[in-house]
């Protein structure tokens, strides 16, 4: 978990900080540091995990939630990117990042506007998924036909808090 708090924007750095650290992301599929499921890999049934989340700092506004995979043979890849989650949300549904989602979502790597899940080349070893989730300060990014990368870059600013959990897969 890391947290990354631009300035305290009427709150002392501390309790900024102290906010930042309980603020925590779950899934009931997968532990930290556990492995994925193949039922939700791209090869399985590809559906986004169950995620939960809690104690986001106070002044949240909304949520932006990405998955990445830095053990790509080219570089880090980018599976999925969710913007506006609304700071009343504490989760996602399993299967709530299909291509028919209400969800406001990103384009990963694929070219998908929609979770694909992991689909490391076979012999790639084993891959760690990042799923970031950051609190803002701001309730929209607007972000529409963006890459995950854009939005993440957008949210940047915004982040009041940031954290992280890590599942790995292995194709065989």
């Amino acid at each position: 978990m890391g947290a990354n708090v631009p300035g305290a924007a009427g709150f002392g750095q501390a309790y900024v900080r102290e906010a930042a650290m309980r603020f925590s992301l779950e899934s009931a599929a997968f532990q930290n540091g556990g492995e994925i499921s193949r039922k939700y890999a791209r090869a399985g049934n590809n559906l986004s995990p169950p995620l939960a989340w809690g104690d986001a700092p106070a002044g949240t506004k909304s949520f932006v939630l990405i998955v990445a995979d830095p053990d790509a043979p080219r570089g880090t890849f980018y599976h999925w990117a969710v913007y506006d989650i609304p700071a009343t949300a504490k989760s996602l549904a399993e299967g709530a990042g299909n291509a028919s989602s209400n969800l406001r979502q990103g384009v990963n790597d694929f070219g998908d506007a929609y979770y694909d899940g992991p689909q490391p080349p076979r012999g790639y070893g084993v891959h760690h998924y990042h799923f970031q989730l950051a609190a803002l300060d701001i309730g929209m990014l607007n972000a529409n036909g963006k890459k995950v990368t854009e939005i993440w870059a957008a949210a940047r600013p915004h982040m009041l808090a940031e954290t992280e959990l890590v599942g790995t897969y292995e194709t065989r």
